[in-house]
């Protein structure tokens, strides 16, 4: 059984408002931070469910579940699957994070972002070209039948996608290099699986990963570079192209989910 909600949570319920038309996501999860740097709540305190913020916020509940994925991202909150969101940080530690949001959010940022996560992954495919061991051209070769299997799994999909520009990454031999690739995938899986939807997108994105495997098998590294910097442009370009991605509006809610349910 979910815990009552604390003095504080219904104040925060009452604080809520309408956020702007069409800002969907972004907005829901700039302003819960807002409301959660307050410092009414403290770490443990449940936030109210889905369905109050959808109906407090004027927005869907995927925008919520997606804003509160973007929060599960940064720290500031823990979803508990059957359970529900808490917070997780302190205001101090909130701060900061909201400080920095803005880098995070909103169509100009994530433009910025797919501009920078571009770069360090054509930067990761050259150096994993390098000295390709078997064990990780085989590890890269099943997520890339996991992908050919999970054409009708969206999140299983999108998950081996992860997972092989994951392996990509630690196959560069370079720690700095992982972890900043690891940040900038996880502040845009908010949006990654709003931007794959069509037969031809997951045909387009097998492809080129096999591409990628195929000229780190090689150990050519100018091809590797190449074909990361391909399937970076065209990947992109389907983010922003896509009315339902980042900047566009909201994709139509899916119905309700299990309690505590924040996407991917």
């Amino acid at each position: 059984m979910s815990p009552a909600p604390t003095e504080a949570v219904r104040g925060l319920e009452a604080a809520l408002g309408p956020v702007p038309p069409g800002s969907a996501a972004a907005e829901v999860a700039g302003a819960l931070l807002d409301l959660l740097t307050g410092g009414a709540m403290r770490p443990g305190d449940r936030l109210p469910g889905e369905r109050i913020l959808a109906d407090r916020l004027g927005v869907g509940r995927s925008a919520v579940r997606e804003g509160l994925a973007a929060l599960q991202v940064l720290g500031v909150v823990e979803i508990r699957v059957g359970s529900g969101s808490y917070l997780r940080s302190t205001t101090s530690e909130l701060l900061p994070r909201s400080l920095t949001w803005g880098l995070l959010v909103g169509a100009e940022s994530t433009e910025h972002l797919l501009e920078v996560r571009s770069g360090l992954e054509r930067q990761a495919a050259v150096q994993a070209a390098a000295s390709p061991r078997e064990v990780d051209l085989l590890e890269l070769d099943a997520h890339l039948d996991e992908q050919r299997r999970s054409r009708d799994d969206v999140e299983a999909f999108v998950t081996a996608d992860m997972r092989f520009h994951r392996t990509v990454a630690r196959m560069a031999g370079n720690p700095v290099l992982e972890d900043l690739l690891s940040t900038s995938r996880a502040l845009l899986r908010v949006w990654a699986e709003r931007y794959v939807k069509r037969a031809t997108d997951f045909e387009a994105t097998v492809a080129e990963h096999a591409a990628v495997a195929a000229a780190i098998r090689a150990g050519d590294q100018a091809r590797a570079g190449e074909a990361m910097e391909t399937h970076m442009r065209t990947a992109s370009a389907r983010l922003r192209t896509d009315p339902g991605g980042a900047a566009g509006a909201e994709a139509p809610d899916p119905g309700p989910p299990d309690a505590g349910s924040a996407g991917s």
